[in-house]
């Protein structure tokens, strides 16, 4: 079998630059493309060490760890220990992704292309035979496309996930109704009981506040606010003070209500959450009025108490 060192070199660089692209389309890292063509060159670096006698090392296991390190440490860097990591265990995910597809589909269409050691060879004359060659291309292209498209398409289903829902609170004597947005980025507890912590709009929570009540949270912190709440507030064995910390901003307080039960009405069925918190917003919630609470998803880990069919 005739072995062309510079053609199964060239194969192997553009198999590695995508697999290098596949891991930061995977992770949405941003890296130049200079530094994945180089990463991509000191991964089919190992064709060449094949044909040296370092190949034993190359090839052992530990030797092809070390390499993979290597490999990722050049295309995307150090920034972190947790970052290398998730950096070097993609990258592998995406290698037996890419490599489990087009080894499935050899098997399934049996071409004359091979794998040995890792390295993707053709065992016809010359370049290769020139269909096994467009098999390995072509199918590499077709299950790197494939890969992105489900990735994608995972990636919507987890935009999906925010969808809305209809809410009923009760408090005391009061039952109240929301139109909530469920955030998958909302995960504000309660850091003593751990109690997820869902956003209501205050103006949905006037008739429970009182008038009074409503304009002394607006107008104060909620620490200034707390203090003044004792007698303008009938719920105030009810009101919790949660620390939490917001984008660009230092730690702030607020001010939330416990219910006495949430229920959660998606389109399939209805939910009983488990215990949760209601935080006061004095700002809208939505600019356009479409909904004025936000879901912690927590909430939907609840009992159903009833299916919509």
């Amino acid at each position: 079998m005739e072995i062309y060192l510079d053609a199964i070199w060239l194969l192997n660089f553009c198999f590695d630059l995508l697999l290098l692209m596949m891991t930061a389309f995977i992770l949405k890292r941003r890296v130049k493309k200079r530094r994945l063509i180089l990463g991509a060159f000191v991964a089919s670096s190992i064709v060449l060490f094949m044909f040296t006698p370092f190949s034993p090392y190359v090839l052992h296991p530990a030797g092809k760890l070390s390499f993979s390190v290597v490999i990722v440490l050049v295309a995307f860097g150090f920034k972190r220990f947790r970052f290398f990591l998730q950096n070097l265990f993609s990258f592998y995910f995406a290698t037996f992704l890419m490599g489990g597809g087009i080894i499935g589909a050899h098997s399934l269409l049996e071409t004359d292309s091979i794998m040995e050691n890792g390295v993707f060879m053709t065992n016809w004359s010359g370049f290769g035979d020139p269909v096994s060659w467009l098999f390995v291309c072509v199918g590499f292209a077709a299950v790197w496309l494939f890969s992105k498209k489900r990735f994608e398409d995972a990636e919507a289903k987890k935009i999906q996930y925010e969808e809305r829902v209809r809410l009923e609170a009760c408090i005391g004597e009061h039952t109240l109704h929301f139109t909530g947005l469920i955030d998958s980025g909302n995960q504000l507890y309660d850091p003593i009981t751990k109690t997820p912590v869902m956003i209501v709009n205050i103006e949905k929570l006037k008739v429970v506040l009182g008038e009074e009540a409503s304009v002394t949270i607006k107008e104060m912190s909620p620490l200034d606010a707390v203090g003044k709440l004792d007698e303008a507030l009938p719920y105030i064995g009810r009101i919790r003070l949660i620390p939490y910390r917001g984008v660009g901003h230092q730690h702030q307080f607020l001010l939330c209500l416990k219910p006495d039960h949430v229920l959660v009405c998606t389109e399939r069925e209805v939910i009983e959450a488990p215990k949760c918190l209601i935080g006061i917003s004095t700002s809208p919630l939505s600019a356009d009025g479409e909904f004025d609470a936000i879901v912690h998803p927590k909430m939907l880990a609840g009992n159903p108490v009833k299916h919509v069919s």
